[in-house]
């Protein structure tokens, strides 16, 4: 399994969610970090940093070492991109 390094904004990010839907974001970032499961798409432009799709919410992360996931941000889809 892969060492999870959640930011001072992911943080805030998860908090200011319903809690269900967090709980729902939580558990898919414990499965990418269990097994790399889950709808992960490169993103352009932003030096290796790649998203996790969870239903509305984005969770933006770039993969460290080959065992480290940094998260960097938790937003809603509308949000997520700016």
């Amino acid at each position: 399994m892969k060492r999870i390094i959640i930011s001072d904004q992911a943080k805030a990010d998860i908090r200011a969610i319903p809690q269900h839907i967090a709980m729902n974001i939580l558990t898919a970032i414990h499965r990418l970090a269990e097994t790399g499961a889950g709808r992960v798409k490169m993103l352009q432009g932003k030096d290796g940093e790649m998203r996790l799709r969870v239903g509305d919410y984005r969770v933006r992360y770039t993969e460290e070492h080959p065992e480290t996931l940094r998260i960097h941000t938790v937003k809603d889809r509308k949000e997520g991109y700016r």
